[in-house]
């Protein structure tokens, strides 16, 4: 009945906008299906995008030529560059979006896409033949052909929502669930399981004393998520900070006995890094308070979200809690919060490409791999909609290792540890942070995301451009000198040691206490020279001069580990005939079946022995 598609897109939340937006621009006839095209990209949780180490992850996807970043710099309200204190692997940008406009720009950003159609209505089933998924079947019966599928769910399958003792079918909030995936692809021999996520009530900011509260507002000089030449924030909206205290806790409590997490209702397991309000009163009852971010949620509406108080208590003890807050004393909530449980697939059932190993063409990104963040899932789509585009026209795989972006970290985490709760990014999982920082993610992807047809040749210009003139600027830093008498009242008044003999201005920078900024007061030459490169520039080579030793040592690091993750295992070897590797080794490694021996390194339960023994069955 309809035309054949080169790839279908399942879901249009965060990953399955990124999903359908790199096959389409990479060359892909696409059909996105959702359940309803009002809430393509809705911001289900938070309306803010970034933060630790999730901001890394938009300016990955942003230098690959994904479009998060762009839509985010054209809807934010509030920009903070968080973690300025410590050292540049540390800094994550961060903003506060407009909720409503987010969405339309992400849509409209869709329609402008030549390549992508749409279709509302809920997918019931894939249509399968001889291990291959060709399409999917709707619940109107209608079949959709394809040569690849990207799912990407979401909370919808068999969601079930909790608020007290009620429960309730939905993917969100006044949204249905979506049924017949899962029990499909359970009968073809994947393995599912369930997770909860849950998120706070909304309230009306008309009805919020302000004065109770501690402004928190967006950075002097806001920088931005993209790459390209996006709107410069030039307004910002402050956020606000407030707290819980023991009366707001006493009548939390009261509701405990009709919690559903506390009951044992909800099965799923909650992300560990952003639990109910209720978990952090049982868990850290030595705590008399609990910080609250009141977050609006856009430039006109009155609607804030409630930042800290994620709960699925009964609606009438949210709102008899959220009145003792301070500020909040005269209170009109909106609508209450909830937890919602979901089915997820264990992510070691996936290739590195996101594509599954049980079924050819078909591909997982977002919360269907047990990830929770739109940051985590707008990257798994990104990569899901280029490899699903790469499939459907026989074009060698893509994808990224952990020391080339922090989206190769997650998805290595994912395929070969699994996740038994919600898998939130931190720079903390990265081994080669220093590496992996935000300023560098252009220099690091953008030619990579060119040459597989993504990102734009604007993009690839503007890196080399940034790329020669930091070099210019590190050569002329080392040339530049600077003499004792000129600058020893400078540097005296700085605080540091003065001059002996002239030095170039390069082995100042690289003193703690003096950055590019005081570089520029040394002398009027010094200035002048300095003037003729950008901020983002100098910040570069500033980076690049402060933190040298940093990062040759971690590229020594991963240069050694470079031959490891060279070293192909053959896709049919047998794991069962390897008497000497431990009965967990060979367990693990014949389930996940590890593409190299990098890889098998990272399994959980595979030893180093395993490994070594492993290593010897590869030389032979």
């Amino acid at each position: 009945m309809y035309s054949n598609y080169d790839v279908i897109v399942v879901g249009a939340g965060h990953a399955g906008c990124e999903a359908a937006h790199a096959a389409a621009t990479m060359g892909s006839k696409v059909l996105l299906i959702t359940m309803n095209m009002n809430t393509i990209a809705q911001m289900s949780c938070n309306p803010a995008m970034g933060g630790v180490a999730k901001g890394q992850i938009v300016r990955e996807v942003d230098a690959l030529g994904g479009m998060s970043g762009i839509i985010s710099d054209k809807t934010m309200i509030q920009f903070r560059m968080l973690n300025r204190s410590k050292g540049p692997a540390m800094w994550s940008p961060r903003c506060q979006s407009d909720r409503m406009r987010f969405a339309e720009e992400w849509r409209l950003a869709l329609e402008r896409n030549t390549n992508v159609d749409f279709w509302q209505e809920m997918v019931s089933g894939l249509l399968i033949e001889d291990n291959k998924v060709v399409g999917v079947k709707t619940q109107l019966g209608i079949e959709f052909k394809a040569k690849s599928v990207v799912l990407t769910n979401g909370t919808f399958l068999n969601g079930l929502i909790h608020i007290g003792e009620k429960n309730f079918g939905g993917g969100r909030t006044a949204e249905g669930k979506a049924t017949g995936i899962t029990e499909q692809l359970v009968s073809l021999g994947f393995e599912a399981g369930r997770m909860k996520t849950g998120t706070p009530p909304r309230v009306d900011g008309r009805s919020l004393d302000y004065t109770k509260m501690e402004e928190q507002q967006g950075d002097e000089n806001p920088s931005k998520f993209s790459y390209l030449d996006t709107p410069s924030l030039t307004e910002q909206r402050s956020c606000w900070i407030t707290y819980t205290n023991h009366e707001v806790h006493d009548i939390l409590k009261t509701g405990f006995e009709k919690s559903p997490m506390f009951a044992g209702r909800i099965k799923g397991l909650g992300p560990r890094y952003c639990p109910s309000v209720e978990d952090k009163i049982n868990r850290f009852a030595d705590k008399d308070r609990h910080q609250i971010f009141v977050e609006p949620e856009g430039w006109n509406t009155v609607e804030v979200y409630v930042n800290g108080f994620s709960t699925s208590l009964p609606e009438d003890v949210q709102y008899a809690a959220l009145k003792k807050i301070p500020g909040f004393e005269n209170v009109r909530m909106f609508r209450p919060g909830y937890a919602i449980e979901y089915d997820f697939f264990p992510p070691t059932q996936l290739k590195q490409t996101l594509e599954t190993k049980l079924i050819e063409n078909l591909f997982f990104a977002g919360q269907i791999n047990g990830t929770t963040g739109y940051e985590e899932a707008a990257c798994q789509g990104l990569m899901a909609g280029i490899n699903a585009h790469q499939k459907a026209k026989d074009l060698a795989e893509f994808t990224l290792s952990r020391s080339e972006a922090y989206i190769g970290v997650l998805i290595d985490d994912l395929i070969n540890k699994g996740t038994e709760e919600p898998y939130r990014m931190f720079t903390s999982r990265a081994e080669y942070r220093t590496l992996l920082r935000q300023d560098n993610a252009d220099i690091r992807l953008t030619e990579k995301g060119y040459s597989i047809g993504l990102a734009s040749e604007e993009r690839l210009q503007k890196v080399n451009h940034k790329k020669e003139q930091t070099l210019e600027l590190l050569k002329g830093l080392k040339g530049l000198k600077v003499k004792p008498e000129e600058v020893n009242p400078v540097l005296e008044n700085i605080g540091t040691a003065p001059l002996r003999e002239g030095t170039p201005i390069i082995n100042l920078l690289k003193r703690p206490d003096i950055d590019i900024s005081k570089l520029k007061t040394l002398t009027q030459e010094v200035a002048s020279y300095l003037s003729n490169f950008t901020d983002e520039i100098l910040e570069q080579a500033e980076i690049n001069v402060k933190y040298e030793s940093y990062i040759e040592k971690e590229q020594v690091m991963v240069n050694k580990l470079l031959k490891f993750e060279n070293l192909k295992i053959p896709a049919s070897f047998d794991y069962a005939n390897l008497k000497a590797i431990s009965n967990e080794g060979r367990q693990k490694l014949s389930k996940i079946r590890p593409a190299t021996i990098g890889q098998a390194s990272r399994i959980s339960g595979v030893s180093p022995s395993d490994v070594s023994v492993l290593m010897l069955y590869m030389d032979r």
